[in-house]
């Protein structure tokens, strides 16, 4: 096997989790090239991975036309692709462009029809981080795929490939002695359940008076929606980033913070796997609880409210009571433990 293509097309936190898949290929298979195809939103992420060696866009092939398309993916001279999430049109591209070794998973009938190797995967009821649940995929390779997760972590890396802008170079630096700078993501996306305004709002004030700097990110549209929260507590924020960075310059920016607070979502996954500080907040319902969705990092943490599901919550979504019973004072009291990276910039 000399080419791999990984096949993940969504969204940012689950390609992060996917990287141990890549740099496991790397390790099993020396000198092989592992390609990632995605999403336009992801390719900064398959940038940034010493993993990956080529990145395939998804959305720029949907506006090719068919023959184009098996063109393209011939070109890649794939000698297995691995459809870690199931996309019907990539599965029978790949089987038309006559990729030799097509894996998939039993529980998706396109993968009967177009994979001639299959998976007995299901994720919702495992035990197993998600993590671990793709490197399920790699069997018939006839590689080890029960693999502790503490072994995945150093597998999960990312390094950044841009330079940051100068303004925001200045800004980190401006910190004193001591102080951390410290990213909140309040939102996300609605791909998690969320912690709240108010809490987080409590933290940001909790931060100031321990003397450390608040940074706020998110994207454009929800920095509108933040926009009565950030100006209620302007005063104790560093700066409000929220729609302006790009993915490859938020990824610069977190790896010149020190760590980062949010919901499960992919921001969260990007600082874990910076090396950052990453303190995820999460509820105990399955699927969505950490052990199947906690961050993977050197200085990765997850804060979980102490009960056994919250089946309770999964007719109000918006309104999780688990997640929001963590309370603000343990968060603050889990980031002021954190020390000031020695590689962030100051």
């Amino acid at each position: 096997m000399k080419t791999f293509l990984v096949s993940r097309t969504d969204a940012i936190g689950d390609v992060v989790l996917t990287l141990p898949v890549c740099g496991w290929l790397k390790q099993q298979f020396a000198g092989c090239r592992v390609i990632l195809l995605g999403r336009t939103y992801t390719r900064a992420v398959a940038d940034a991975c010493p993993w990956v060696d080529g990145f395939l866009n998804f959305d720029e092939l949907l506006l090719l036309p068919a023959p184009a398309r098996l063109e393209v993916l011939r070109a890649q001279q794939a000698d297995a692709v691995i459809h870690v999430f199931p996309n019907k049109l990539v599965a029978r591209l790949a089987q038309q462009a006559g990729i030799p070794l097509r894996i998939g998973t039993r529980n998706r009938w396109i993968h009967w029809l177009t994979c001639n190797r299959l998976v007995a995967l299901s994720r919702r009821e495992s035990p197993l981080h998600e993590a671990q649940l793709n490197l399920q995929l790699l069997a018939p390779l006839g590689l080890r795929v029960e693999v502790p997760l503490a072994a995945l972590r150093p597998l999960v890396r990312l390094q950044p490939t841009v330079a940051l802008p100068t303004e925001w170079q200045l800004l980190l630096r401006a910190r004193q002695p001591g102080q951390l700078n410290v990213i909140l993501h309040p939102r996300s996306r609605g791909s998690a359940r969320e912690w709240g305004l108010d809490h987080f709002g409590t933290l940001a004030q909790g931060l100031h008076r321990a003397g450390h700097r608040v940074f706020i990110t998110g994207t454009a549209a929800e920095g509108e929606e933040l926009r009565p929260w950030l100006a209620e507590h302007a005063e104790v924020l560093a700066a409000d980033l929220t729609g302006k960075l790009s993915l490859p310059q938020l990824l610069a920016f977190i790896a010149a913070a020190d760590g980062l607070v949010a919901n499960s979502t992919g921001p969260l996954h990007l600082a874990a796997a910076l090396g950052r500080y990453a303190l995820g907040l999460y509820p105990p319902m399955r699927p969505t609880h950490p052990g199947r969705w906690a961050p993977l990092g050197l200085h990765a943490d997850y804060l979980v409210f102490d009960r056994p599901d919250c089946s309770d919550c999964r007719r109000t979504p918006a309104d999780c009571t688990c997640i929001r019973a963590i309370e603000p004072a343990l968060v603050l009291s889990r980031v002021l433990a954190w020390q000031p990276c020695p590689s962030a910039q100051s």
